[in-house]
């Protein structure tokens, strides 16, 4: 117990420095050529160009912080350094933590969220590399509709498989959880209604999902007050 204590702190503590690191660089590489260069922004322009932007992205990355790091652990610092989150690094994660057995939300479960995620950002590099070698070859193939026509169901297909992957899998830490299919279900109806009947939802994606998880909480209680939804403690 005590070895998994001190794994989970020190993930943490690599990761916030990690996180640290990484923002420097971000930040700073472009600030010190504006410097070198004569070409720095002043704060309107800088605002007024990114103001737009911060405001849907600023959500998008709130929500996926809150809905996202319960699932990967701490593997969360690397997640969101590296990017491709929802098509890449949960599923990962997600499919690691099935394969082998190893519950979301347990000591188990973040050290194989931390190995899955890490080697998708490994991988991801190496195919981004070679993608950018061969980019000019490969243009005609990449421009062909048929081929466009099948990347465009990519990330569909991806989040299909993480919800099947959630509603097929009832163990959660050390209980075993049924009848969540039932949240999952009321919420897909009310973004249903609310897409249709009050407004479009394209472009409040952040809005959306933010509001959802306070909404699942809320439905989940009166669930398993109502017995609808049932949590059993695993046998050890």
């Amino acid at each position: 117990m005590k070895g998994e204590k001190s794994f989970s702190k020190t993930m943490h503590q690599v990761g916030r420095l990690a996180t640290i690191m990484a923002i420097l660089i971000m930040l700073g590489i472009p600030v010190i050529i504006s410097i070198v260069y004569g070409c720095l922004p002043t704060w309107g322009e800088l605002m007024t160009t990114a103001g737009a932007l911060l405001a849907i992205y600023v959500i998008t990355a709130l929500t996926e912080v809150i809905s996202y790091s319960p699932m990967v652990g701490p593997a969360c610092y690397i997640t969101f350094i590296t990017g491709n989150v929802g098509n890449m690094k949960v599923p990962a994660a997600l499919n690691a933590q099935e394969v082998t057995n190893s519950p979301m939300g347990t000591e188990r479960g973040d050290a194989v969220s931390c190995v899955a995620v890490g080697v998708s950002s490994l991988v991801t590099m190496v195919i981004v590399a070679v993608g950018v070698i061969l980019l000019a070859p490969l243009q005609p193939v990449l421009q062909n509709p048929v081929f466009a026509s099948c990347t465009a169901q990519m990330l569909p297909a991806l989040f299909g498989c993480m919800i099947v992957q959630h509603l097929t899998n009832k163990r959660s830490g050390d209980y075993v959880i049924h009848g969540k299919q039932w949240v999952f279900l009321a919420m897909l109806a009310i973004v249903l209604v609310i897409h249709y009947f009050i407004m479009p939802l394209p472009g409040k994606e952040g809005y959306i999902l933010l509001a959802m998880i306070p909404t699942s909480a809320v439905l989940t209680a009166i669930f398993h007050k109502f017995g609808i939804v049932k949590t059993d403690e695993v046998k050890k």
